[in-house]
């Protein structure tokens, strides 16, 4: 009982700090400070930590990979729309002071 506690409070960290950058992110509207790599190496890894934890029947693990799994495609989702927004305003920009 006791070590499906500690699994579990140590899955709502972990969750709350991958949520907290993907929230940052959503609100600034940026993606400025992100490396593309965070949110591609957290789907990996939440990919495989699904499987494995699916191989070895462990549901507090199951879960939480599956939720890590959902924010770090949404974190990548709003890297990539932002990005695009950050450069198709740096090419108007850069076509206003040329002209």
């Amino acid at each position: 009982m006791m070590t499906e506690a500690i699994g579990w409070a140590s899955a709502l960290i972990l969750l709350c700090t991958v949520l907290s950058q993907v929230w940052k992110q959503w609100r600034s509207k940026t993606s400025a400070g992100v490396s593309k790599w965070l949110f591609i190496g957290q789907i990996s890894a939440s990919f495989g930590f699904v499987i494995y934890s699916l191989a070895v029947d462990n549901a507090v693990f199951v879960f939480t990979n599956l939720l890590l799994l959902g924010t770090a495609v949404f974190g990548q989702y709003l890297y990539l729309r932002y990005k695009h927004a950050e450069k198709k305003t740096q090419v108007v920009h850069q076509k206003r002071c040329s002209t």
